[in-house]
């Protein structure tokens, strides 16, 4: 099997995009580092993302938990057959585009050597409504989490330069077991079932807003997921 790999590394700043005043909710204005630009150099890696990225909505995106957004390549040319959009690598924002491993064969607590960093998997990502305003498709956020095809978040334990190319070394697997594939089931599918959220929130190495989340279904006090997933698109 082909070694994890970041195939191409993106970072980006923040842009304004649309108008205010735009009659269609899609072409008005709003703000994300989305548009991410390819690095071809090696870039630092700091405990809170590369030094030349950026994040708009900082409540929800960024942070030490969500350091590094990486997404499997391969899901992109599954996404160009089902949208009939032009998506490409980067296309959903991510910084690592990776090769060599996907949701089912990455676990919540996998730490990697990477370059001179060494970062650690936190927690699948809970897809928002923006990659839906750049490709002009509603439900996108929905399509996202309910196919899997959601990439992760790593967390930053050792700083250091990365860069394209570089493979990532396993150092550690502590919970082989939540992998994100299964992670994304207990969140999406299996809502109802007690156990399994009780055992995914007790896993130490999970981010803590996943968590909060499911300890919060546990209690019967999970709010809805409308203004993630639409937003303003609707």
């Amino acid at each position: 099997m082909e070694k994890p790999k970041v195939r191409k590394l993106f970072t980006g700043k923040v842009k304004t995009m649309g108008h205010p005043d735009a009659e269609d909710k899609f072409d008005r204005e709003w703000k994300s580092a989305i548009f991410k630009t390819e690095r071809h150099e090696r870039s630092y890696l700091t405990k809170t993302g590369f030094d030349t990225d950026e994040v708009a909505d900082k409540r929800n995106h960024g942070g030490p938990e969500k350091a590094v957004f990486a997404y499997p390549m391969i899901h992109y040319a599954t996404w160009r057959r089902e949208l009939g959009v032009d998506i490409e690598a980067g296309g959903f924002g991510e910084n690592f585009a990776i090769t060599g491993m996907d949701e089912s064969s990455i676990s919540i607590g996998d730490t990697y050597k990477v370059g001179g960093a060494v970062i650690q998997v936190s927690q699948p990502r809970r897809p928002c409504w923006k990659p839906a305003r750049r490709y002009r498709i509603i439900d996108l956020a929905l399509q996202i989490q309910n196919t899997g095809r959601t990439g992760w978040y790593f967390r930053v334990l050792q700083e250091g330069y990365v860069q394209p190319g570089d493979t990532l070394e396993l150092i550690e697997q502590p919970c082989p077991e939540w992998t994100i594939s299964a992670c994304n089931e207990v969140m999406y599918d299996q809502v109802d079932n007690v156990g399994l959220a009780e055992s995914l929130s007790a896993c130490e190495y999970l981010a803590p807003n996943w968590k909060a989340t499911l300890e919060k279904r546990l209690l019967g006090k999970e709010g809805s997921s409308k203004k993630r997933v639409f937003g303003p698109n609707r």
